[in-house]
């Protein structure tokens, strides 16, 4: 192909960035995972925009095995099961059953026998789906915090720490509360480098961070507390360490995998693919400005590389809101705005970022698409690009455009799947 069009190219991202989707499809991947039925019985938990899909993937692989348990899922991700039983809550801030899944989830491993197996499905979003408040502190508190953090700018890993220390089920307070039953975790990952004690906040993993740490994060980024909270945190009581806990951990799909599958489907569409990375964060804006630097370099030096090419990346990027007014948008869509607006219209560079669930924030698209003329079209509804940037409004931009990528949930989730398409 010696030159790309509009059509051609907005067709490769879409395939592109559903061969990533696909390539953490629970149906595909977790059977291979399995550990052998145990002689006991075999208690199923889970927290996650995918543990649904999982626990269907589960019982369709071990269709002879005695299963029972319940798993708690995003509202709108539920499948049918017959085994396992599915709760649906909310997120990103939980609500009243979140703090019943967490009630339930524990009360099924009560208990058990050394001869007994808890199968932990595990993806992101399990954080606010799955809450059980640290005694002292209530579900209003809870929701407060996440609030909180949700508009710090603060990294997933800084929010992690924080949701571990105020909670009686995550980090690796689960696991704990099953003994003497053998624990394996099936992990989907959404978090930069896959570490498995930063996937929904880690219910089955050994927690490496102290309270000091949280302490000085709600420091640092000036966190509104409610007072039962900061009680909770003055009064300093330790997650799980290693040596506390047994651990099986089995990670069946991460944010690598999904971009090496998207980076072999590039190739089959006749582009060079390069694998940025799949950790990146910082803000969603700044991101993007760096991001269209390297696709202009691309395409009018052939630095890093010589198009048709395709510049891949994943991670997950923050937007920290500020006092001002905000709008509707996401972090892809911010991220795309702002990659729009530094390549001011560059001709034979398209792009496509989203979530990988499916759902970009709290929106109803996966992300957006970056053309030529995004810029143009947006204006032309009467809307400023930059502006929307300010206020936060990314999505509405997008939408107004015609830009939108929606795919619905994916009932799976490896964080965010970026491509920049250079002609």
């Amino acid at each position: 192909m010696t030159a790309w069009n509009d059509h051609q190219a907005k067709d490769a991202l879409n395939r592109i960035f559903m061969a990533a989707v696909a390539s953490a499809d629970p149906v595909k991947v977790l059977q291979r995972h399995l550990p052998s039925p145990p002689k006991g019985r075999c208690v199923v938990v889970g927290a996650g925009k995918a543990s649904a899909a999982m626990a269907a993937a589960l019982e369709a692989a071990w269709p002879h095995v005695d299963l029972s348990g319940v798993v708690v899922t995003r509202y709108g991700h539920a499948v049918p099961t017959t085994r396992i039983e599915i709760i649906e809550a909310s997120h990103p801030v939980p609500d009243d059953m979140s703090a019943e899944a967490a009630k339930r989830i524990l009360a099924a491993v009560e208990g058990l026998t050394a001869d007994d197996m808890v199968i932990a499905l595990i993806s992101g979003g399990g954080s606010a789906l799955m809450v059980a408040p640290a005694e002292g502190m209530t579900l209003a508190d809870k929701m407060a915090v996440n609030r909180a953090l949700l508009a710090s700018g603060a990294t997933i890993s800084e929010m992690n720490a924080v949701r571990k220390h105020l909670s009686r089920i995550k980090g690796g307070r689960l696991a704990l509360a099953a003994k003497p039953a053998k624990v394996v975790s099936l992990l989907i990952s959404d978090v930069p480098g896959d570490d498995p004690s930063e996937i929904a906040s880690g219910p089955t993993v050994a927690d490496p961070s102290d309270i000091k740490t949280v302490r000085e994060i709600v420091s640092r980024y000036e966190l509104d507390l409610p007072e039962t909270v900061r009680k909770v945190l003055e009064k300093g009581e330790e997650t799980p360490k290693a040596g506390d806990i047994d651990e099986d951990v089995r990670m069946i799909a991460a944010p690598s995998l999904a971009l090496q599958a998207a980076a072999d489907e590039a190739v089959r569409l006749g582009l060079t693919p390069l694998i940025l990375g799949d950790s990146l964060e910082g803000e969603s804006k700044d991101v993007g400005a760096v991001m269209a630097g390297i696709a202009l370099s691309a395409s009018r030096k052939g630095l890093p590389l010589k198009g048709p090419a395709v510049l891949l990346s994943g991670g997950e990027t923050t937007v920290t809101i500020g006092r001002g007014p905000a709008g509707k948008g996401g972090r892809n869509t911010e991220f795309l705005l702002s990659l729009a607006l530094t390549l001011k219209g560059a001709e034979s560079i398209w792009a496509i970022a989203g979530d990988s669930d499916g759902i970009d924030g709290v929106e109803d698209a996966a992300g957006a698409l970056v053309t030529p003329d995004t810029l143009v079209r947006m204006r032309n509804t009467g809307i400023d690009p930059r502006q929307s940037l300010v206020t936060h409004d990314s999505y509405t931009a997008f939408k107004a455009a015609g830009d939108l990528v929606v795919t619905g949930p994916t009932l799976t989730n490896v964080n965010d799947i970026r491509a920049i398409l250079i002609g």
